[in-house]
């Protein structure tokens, strides 16, 4: 079951995407099921190759030829890439689940009332194309080769795409090439650096990257995959596209466009990081003033949102800039931190997006300041929304709190022992962090408590969603409770990696 466990998890996804589309004719709608089983499967695939690395086995390395020793797929599955893969895979198996009713109103509400072949016709195709996402991350966690992650990471806007143009909200089409757009524009930074790399060391192996330390080479590099991973990562002044898309795609993909955005983190870490320490130092400090520029500008933006989804979306913004804050102290545990912060805030991101799905779903509403005394009627999502701004606002008992702590360690560590520069930004990031817990409660009292209308309060459809729709969200809060108050997991395996660089 082992044997070529990192090809396995980017390949099951690949293939059950078209096996939903053959067998839709013959099992309907329960062609979905593949798809979720095939993730399952590759979920335990990965909880089993973290394991073995926690009882002190080797990092996964496997080396696949196409089309003769020309072509090859390189994968790693280190301490790094495989927890980090591991609650992806998850995420996108939860989604899986959750999208089912979701996916069924949004094909409604588009396109109206079709014949079932047709409404079976637009649900498989929206399960092929999400299979694409696991099939990109995977890809791009354990890749060692830049091609190789370049061609992953061009991979996921495809689905992106598509799944926005026919399931999303307002000017889906348009809102789509806009994500488009701005995908292509960081692609070609990506191959920019890319080909720095082969003419300095003659490949493009990750590997190879370290050779550059020190050479002018290796600071154009970096600027270039910056571009890219900024651009990404709606870092300011790239964040224009967020709001737009990350408000507007159908709800139940939502999370994985957090994961979109947040992996470039883990790409800066793997590419810049770790091999060009040195050099990256030069960068260090301009990326962590834009990161507080970034937390600070999104939580206003946040604040100032009526419009539930756009909320969400804005709240982005903000949430990613604390991953980047982190990598960029330079310091074990900073960097530890930000990357344990990734992970705590796709699960809290994908809580809080996918309940206001639920709420769009249930009242048809947008609106924030037209809802109100939903906890009455709908304590199941009451409750989950409760979870997701205790995630994203980090408090115990969620993964993110700790996850804070270890970060700001290292980053006030990096500010007492370097520049002035990094010491304010340690502590404007901290004092930061108040804005995030007053919007995430804010919303809360908003949507949740105070009077309800009578529009809502006489609405029979106005309660909790089918418990599959609320019962992986469950799931994923539990995790994210788990790694809160045990965090020593998925750190230790982290420390594998990140404890051994020079700092």
């Amino acid at each position: 079951m082992l044997e070529h466990l990192l090809l396995q998890t980017i390949l099951i996804p690949a293939l059950c995407a078209p096996a939903v589309i053959i067998l839709r004719r013959a099992i309907g709608k329960k062609a979905a099921w593949i798809a979720r089983l095939g993730l399952l499967y590759s979920t335990v695939l990965l909880l089993m190759g973290c394991l073995k690395l926690a009882m002190g086995g080797a990092a996964l390395t496997e080396s696949h030829a196409f089309a003769g020793p020309a072509i090859t797929l390189d994968l790693l599955g280190d301490g790094i890439s495989l927890p980090i893969a591991l609650i992806i895979n998850f995420l996108c198996l939860a989604l899986s689940i959750y999208a089912d009713h979701y996916i069924d109103h949004r094909i409604e509400a588009i396109y109206g009332e079709v014949d079932e072949r047709t409404a079976i016709n637009h649900y498989t195709r929206f399960y092929a194309l999400f299979l694409l996402f696991p099939t990109g991350f995977m890809g791009v966690c354990f890749a060692s080769n830049l091609i190789g992650i370049y061609f992953f990471l061009e991979i996921l806007p495809l689905p992106l795409y598509f799944i926005m143009a026919m399931f999303g909200y307002v000017d889906r089409v348009r809102v789509a090439m806009i994500c488009l757009m701005w995908a292509v524009f960081g692609a070609g930074f990506f191959l920019v650096g890319s080909v720095i790399v082969y003419y300095t060391t003659g490949s493009f192996a990750v590997s190879s990257i370290a050779a550059m330390a020190g050479t002018p080479a290796a600071r154009w590099a970096i600027a270039m995959f910056l571009i890219t991973i900024m651009a990404k990562m709606a870092v300011v002044p790239f964040q224009v596209w967020m709001p737009w898309v990350h408000a507007e795609h159908p709800t139940c993909i939502a999370g994985l466009l957090a994961v979109y955005a947040n992996v470039a983190v883990y790409v800066m870490l793997r590419l810049l990081v770790i091999p060009l320490p040195g050099d990256f130092q030069f960068f260090a400090t301009p990326l962590m003033v834009l990161a507080l520029i970034t937390m600070v500008y999104g939580a206003l933006l946040t604040l100032g949102q009526t419009d539930i989804k756009r909320f969400a979306a804005c709240s982005t913004i903000s949430q990613l800039a604390y991953s980047m804050l982190g990598v960029c102290s330079m310091t074990q545990a900073g960097i530890e931190g930000g990357m344990f912060f990734f992970l705590g805030h796709i699960m809290g991101k994908t809580i809080i997006f996918s309940t206001a799905g639920i709420i769009v779903y249930t009242t048809g509403i947008r609106d924030m300041r037209q809802l109100g005394g939903l906890a009455r009627k709908m304590p199941l999502t009451t409750a989950l929304w409760i979870i997701g701004a205790l995630g994203l606002a980090g408090f115990p008992p969620m993964s993110s709190f700790p996850a804070e702590w270890i970060m700001f360690t290292g980053i006030f560590k990096a500010g007492l022992t370097g520049s002035i520069t990094k010491l304010i930004v340690a502590i404007a990031g901290a004092a930061a962090i108040t804005l995030s817990v007053v919007y995430c409660f804010r919303s809360v009292k908003i949507i949740f408590f105070g009077p309800i209308s009578e529009r809502l309060a006489t609405d029979n459809h106005v309660k909790d969603p089918p418990l599959s729709m609320s019962l992986p969200l469950f799931g994923v809060a539990a995790v994210a409770i788990g790694f809160g108050l045990y965090p020593r997991f998925i750190l230790d395996l982290f420390h594998q990696v990140i404890g051994g660089l020079p700092f």
